[in-house]
């Protein structure tokens, strides 16, 4: 059986549509809210814990969507960049993400 994973939204507007096209990840965007599309990148509960001590401003939605939410749209960005280098948006290239310091120091607490 699969671990469970939780998403990261990232919206998606006409740039970052075109960047997800060039490496294949277009078809995963979702239509979410008149016409905007979402992305979800998948942590495992590990990555989701990681995540929330590195960034003490995100919040972990346990009650509806189980999603992170009110990570900075740096981080975000950041995180989008590493799933369109990767062609992934699940695990994998979360696991990559966390590789880079400079987030995690840029806003530790």
């Amino acid at each position: 059986m699969a671990e469970e994973t939780y998403p990261i939204n990232v919206w998606i507007n006409e740039e970052r549509y075109a960047k997800l096209q060039e490496a294949g990840l277009a078809d995963m965007a979702k239509e979410k809210l008149a016409g905007m599309k979402v992305l979800e990148l998948r942590v495992t509960p590990e990555q989701k814990d990681e995540i929330l001590k590195r960034f003490p401003m995100a919040k972990f939605d346990a009650s509806t969507t189980k999603s992170i939410e009110l990570l900075p749209r740096e981080v975000k960005d950041k995180m989008l960049e590493v799933a369109i280098a990767k062609k992934s948006v699940g695990p994998d290239a979360m696991e990559e993400f966390l590789k880079i310091e400079e987030f995690s120091k840029k806003y530790a607490s």
